[in-house]
């Protein structure tokens, strides 16, 4: 019984990076012997067992073979036969097919250490197209590592994947397991703009596709394409460290965008609700996370209006917060603008500009959520009042607590700009 750890740490420790998670393959071992030497059993499809001590995963060395469509469409056998070399063969790119002995020698029958120098993304053998999990896999991996190219035969492997509708047997949990993880990389865009290159992007998110060659008003968008601008707006995201609520809600916050009538281009009025609309499409079929799906309802109606919010009277910016529930959710309000700022500053020019709605809007909030409710209602009712007047009564006290903490706070200085963001 050989024991080799494989995979990422492997891949990390070779680029100079921090190993988090080790792997482990077992040559020459079976089910029982694993079990005998302490090893906990818990693999579902293949035999994957926890170390007694490290509780690291250890799988036996297998070979894979297709008997369907999609991610579920596989067969598994395991052997003490089965060697290193055959079980490397079914990984996804060469990079993750190297493996290391106990002794620290590398074992890379395929190449991975000269595409890590070459810094190339290339898939293993023909095997790759088996999974289609492995081309969001590939784009994901293209959003961690930047600096890396796709080989040319792995680009065009995946789109004949697409062609043959692999990509259409995905299960939703799957492909938003994927997405989500590429949305938290560095450079997100480059997961985009890869499964668009290989026409994936089309078939799993075709309201994010459409965006490319949509034209926006250059006076405030001066990169003009919509696709662009959405990209320019994920990496964004990225470089402010944001949340995977609020990069989902950059993703789609301009949906509406898509549908916009030719004969009104470059203008998108009422974009905001289009964009909502098609949001629930995407949750729904994608079955997003609640959490996310209510951020990016709340950024995909509202963002407009945060931009121009410093043009607002006190009294519409109360209801601006009560739209966004922020004044119950004061979490996801202050996401909410973290989104904006994104979309705000995801712009060629604008990349480096100050915010100041965010911090006006928070200043607002806080304001309102000082009013003191509970007194304001026992007076209302003391004479009289109920119901829809105490509500009243709490909305006009909480529209002078935000004229009076704003009538000191400074203007924002980019809303002509910001305002079609």
């Amino acid at each position: 019984m050989q024991t080799y750890m494989v995979g990422g740490a492997v891949r990390d420790a070779l680029l100079g990076l921090p190993v988090r998670d080790r792997d482990w393959v077992v040559v020459g071992a079976t089910p029982a012997r694993m079990i005998a030497a302490g090893f906990l059993p818990v693999g579902r499809d293949f035999p994957v067992f926890l170390h007694p001590k490290t509780r690291e995963e250890y799988a036996l060395a297998r070979t894979e073979r297709k008997s369907g469509r999609g991610y579920h469409g596989f067969q598994f056998h395991t052997a003490p036969d089965v060697t290193l070399q055959e079980d490397l063969a079914r990984r996804d790119l060469t990079i993750n097919a190297i493996a290391q002995d106990d002794e620290g020698r590398l074992i890379d029958p395929y190449g991975g250490q000269a595409d890590l120098q070459a810094r190339r993304l290339r898939h293993v053998t023909e095997a790759f197209r088996e999974d289609p999990v492995r081309i969001l896999r590939v784009a994901r991996f293209a959003a961690r590592f930047s600096e890396f190219t796709l080989a040319p035969e792995t680009l065009a492997l995946m789109q004949a994947m697409v062609q043959d509708g692999e990509v259409d047997a995905l299960v939703p949990e799957r492909v938003w397991q994927e997405l989500a993880r590429g949305l938290m990389e560095p450079t997100p865009s480059r997961m985009f703009e890869l499964l668009r290159q290989c026409g994936a992007l089309a078939r799993l998110l075709p309201e994010v596709n459409r965006l490319w060659g949509v034209p926006q008003r250059a006076e405030y968008h001066p990169e003009v394409d919509t696709g662009v601008h959405l990209m320019m707006v994920l990496d964004m995201s990225a470089r402010l460290e944001a949340p995977l609520e609020v990069r989902f809600a950059c993703l789609t916050h301009d949906l509406g965008k898509g549908t916009t009538p030719a004969d009104v281009l470059p203008r998108h009025i009422g974009h905001e609700e289009r964009s909502a609309r098609l949001l629930q499409g995407v949750c729904d079929r994608l079955r997003v996370p609640t959490d996310c799906r209510e951020l990016a309802d709340v950024v995909a109606r509202e963002h407009g209006n945060i931009h121009r919010s410093e043009t607002l009277a006190p009294a519409a910016v109360v209801r601006l917060l009560e739209r966004c529930d922020a004044l119950r959710k004061p979490q996801r309000f202050a996401q909410a603008l973290q989104a904006c700022e994104c979309d705000a500053r995801g712009r060629l020019g604008f990349q480096e500009q100050p915010y100041p709605q965010r911090d006006r809007l928070l200043q607002a909030l806080q304001a309102a959520r000082a009013v003191a409710t509970a007194t304001i209602a026992q007076a209302a009712q003391a004479r009289g009042l109920t119901g829809p007047e105490v509500g009243r009564q709490i909305h006009h006290a909480r529209v002078r607590a935000v004229a009076e903490a704003l009538q000191d706070a400074p203007a924002a200085t980019q809303s002509s700009n910001a305002s079609a963001a």
